[in-house]
């Protein structure tokens, strides 16, 4: 089970917020289940958040960082 603040990477694309797969993110929320799911915030190079994402685990790699 991911944490808040885990650093994930996106195991499929998001077409709709333009995220290809590999995309780094990083786990904001938590929201019970079952299923679990996660708000994965991914920012681009400058801090800026480019898309905020409520996606399932079986989406996400955690990247152990």
């Amino acid at each position: 089970m991911l944490e808040l603040y885990d650093v994930v990477e996106l195991r499929e694309p998001i077409p709709e917020e333009e995220l290809p797969a590999g995309s780094v993110g990083t786990v904001v929320h938590i929201f019970g289940g079952p299923p679990a799911a996660y708000e994965v915030e991914f920012a681009d190079a400058d801090g800026r958040t480019v898309a905020m994402v409520t996606l399932r685990a079986d989406q996400l790699v955690h990247r152990g960082e």
